[in-house]
């Protein structure tokens, strides 16, 4: 089998070194394309407008300066043309990627643009907690990370799927178990502006969440890794709703 990685947190992030050492425990034929810089919340935009630089980082790795989605093109239709991917890992993102996250995410788009191109492809990310973004606990996804895709890919997944996983902030022999979960909603009332001024009296902004108690719906993504679990979802590229669809219909016939 010959894996492809890629991420949006960059070719030098520790959780892509974790990622490339799940890919070995499943093939000895991994090649990673990953942005040159960090790209996270660039969700599925392409360079369109600038050309795309390719650097070689060593043995089978290639940094693109571009985006996810320019990576997984490059990866599948120029380096990998001849023989391409069996599967594609995008990961392990640094933070979770739950709910209104995988519309934003440079780690699922990275999944999606090889959904897009017909390959299978799984998406990976590890939450972490009051630690912080210093204190992400890589071990608990590298721990996993095998056993849970090698256990996707004999489930099987269907064309136009991708899958998104996630690893709990907890220690590797602490997590529960494993949620098959939806995809979650959070509650936005909690999304504010957060207004500065620099050292020369002008303002600037960073698009925070404020900090309070909310309570993730049952089955939800949310909720499998706020309970210490491993949360699986399968994720749709076609976006249609059917029943509006259907209802659309009957309105304008």
């Amino acid at each position: 089998m010959r894996i492809l990685v890629t991420n949006d947190d960059g070719i030098h992030a520790p959780g892509l070194r974790c990622l490339e050492d799940i890919a070995r425990e499943l093939s000895d034929d991994v090649w990673v394309v990953a942005p040159e810089t960090d790209q996270s919340g660039v969700s599925h935009s392409l360079s369109l407008n600038d050309p795309l630089r390719l650097r070689q980082a060593g043995e089978k790795r290639f940094a693109v300066k571009g985006t996810p989605s320019d990576c997984i093109i490059m990866g599948i239709r120029h380096l990998l043309k001849d023989h391409g991917p069996d599967l594609v890992l995008s990961g392990v993102n640094r933070g979770q990627n739950v709910a209104e996250d995988v519309t934003y995410s440079g780690t699922i788009a990275g999944a999606m643009e090889a959904t897009i191109l017909g390959v299978k492809a799984i998406a990976l990310s590890q939450a972490y907690g009051i630690g912080g973004r210093a204190n992400v606990k890589w071990h608990t996804a590298a721990h996993h990370g095998a056993a849970v895709v090698r256990r996707v890919l004999e489930v099987g997944i269907e064309p136009g799927i991708l899958v998104n996983v996630n690893f709990p902030d907890c220690e590797p022999e602490d997590v529960k178990g494993i949620a098959v979960a939806a995809q979650g909603v959070r509650n936005q009332a909690l999304l504010s502006i957060d207004e500065r001024v620099d050292g020369r009296g002008n303002p600037y902004f960073w698009l925070a969440f404020a900090k309070a108690r909310f309570e993730p719906g049952h089955g939800t993504d949310l909720k499998a890794i706020a309970d210490g679990n491993i949360s699986i979802t399968p994720l749709r590229l076609d976006l249609t709703d059917e029943p509006t669809l259907t209802r659309f219909a009957q309105a304008f016939t």
